[in-house]
């Protein structure tokens, strides 16, 4: 299905949606999701946030079934993040800035907010092999699972040459730190009652707040398929900057820089 054509304005403005956790544990999820992007953006402007190994008990390798769909996704155009390892914290802070970002920010999935260098090297690196052997395909970057990075991770990160990454506030190149694109990521939380509110309202007032910014993005997550506030929300939310935005890939920041 063909996405809406934005106004001319959007030219210069650009949407970038992904669907973060992709695994086989979360299969079914993340088919209902690309379906109901494809329907707002386009079949292939959107990307995908693969784990190579969820929480250690959904792996990829060995999996070929599972491994043919990210072929077919990505032979279909979809860009391929790694998105960690495991997405599990096996190293969690116990305190300073790094505890409290473990803590409130993510159910225990910080994976590399504390990995010292070597690890997150050699994750970052055996992740990298399996799905670009898998995709058949060079990954389009590096996004750390919760979007959070410790100083192992930023230096694994420039010494791999990975092209992209993102965090809460930006896109960059890991290797020369250049941003690429500024402003906040519009996602949503299905963990608890409060996190459901709070989104609402974040996503209500980023379809308000950010139609003049030049990039937005949209990040969801399998577990938004769960609660049918959050799917109506994303509806709202895509549908709006579609009209103002042109629904892109990641890759396009490159050529625009």
């Amino acid at each position: 299905m063909t996405a809406p054509a934005p106004s001319s304005s959007a030219s210069a403005r650009r949407l970038l949606v992904s669907i973060h956790d992709v695994s086989p544990r979360f299969e079914r999820q993340v088919d209902a999701l690309a379906e109901r992007l494809a329907r707002h953006v386009g079949e292939a402007k959107f990307a995908m946030l693969v784990i190579p190994d969820h929480w250690r008990g959904a792996p990829i390798a060995g999996n070929a079934a599972f491994a043919a769909r990210l072929r077919g996704w990505a032979d279909q155009g979809i860009e391929m993040f790694l998105h960690g390892w495991s997405h599990k914290d096996e190293t969690p802070a116990t305190e300073g800035l790094a505890a409290i970002k473990g803590k409130h920010m993510t159910a225990g999935e910080g994976e590399f907010l504390n990995l010292p260098q070597a690890e997150a090297l050699a994750r970052m690196r055996d992740g990298r092999a399996l799905v670009e052997d898998t995709i058949g395909r060079p990954v389009a970057g590096f996004i750390a699972p919760a979007w959070l990075y410790g100083e192992g991770a930023h230096a694994a990160m420039r010494e791999l040459g990975f092209a992209l990454a993102e965090d809460h506030m930006k896109v960059w190149r890991p290797a020369s730190g250049e941003v690429l694109a500024k402003g906040p990521v519009i996602t949503w939380a299905s963990r608890s009652k409060a996190r459901i509110a709070s989104s609402l309202f974040a996503a209500s007032l980023g379809r308000a707040a950010l139609p003049f910014t030049r990039t937005i993005r949209v990040a969801v997550h399998p577990g938004d398929t769960t609660v049918p506030t959050l799917l109506t929300s994303i509806d709202r939310t895509l549908a709006r900057f579609v009209r103002t935005h042109a629904p892109s890939r990641y890759a396009s920041l490159s050529s625009a820089a």
